[in-house]
């Protein structure tokens, strides 16, 4: 099975996490706040990944509902990072909302194409 653009896109990103990650240690940042964000950011790839392989399309939509939780998640994470000065480059938050509009699209569609 070749890789889905929504996996794809997702690994990129949780890999921008841990770039951001080692960028915010180095400034001092928090760290329960680099924590969260790490956890929450890598996660959205790795139950996307899941989805892909889950038992049925109940199971498929439940791993991409757990994904846009973390996504979710993650973009709060950014939020406060950004807004409280620990981090400056905005297009992560950019990349974090497309990926959380995909698995709204992919959510709905997998749950129209269940009936």
């Amino acid at each position: 099975m070749s890789e889905s653009p929504l996996m794809i896109k997702s690994k990129t990103f949780a890999l921008e996490v841990i770039r951001v990650c080692k960028v915010l240690r180095e400034a001092k940042c928090e760290s329960a706040l680099i924590n969260q964000f790490l956890r929450a950011g890598t996660s959205i790839g790795a139950n996307i990944r899941e989805a892909f392989y889950a038992h049925g399309k109940a199971d498929f939509v439940a791993k991409l509902q757990i994904a846009l939780k973390e996504c979710s998640e993650t973009e709060y994470w950014l939020e406060l990072l950004i807004e409280s000065g620990y981090y400056h480059d905005q297009t992560i938050l950019d990349r974090c909302v497309e990926i959380k509009r995909i698995l709204i699209a992919s959510i709905n569609t997998a749950k129209e194409n269940k009936q």
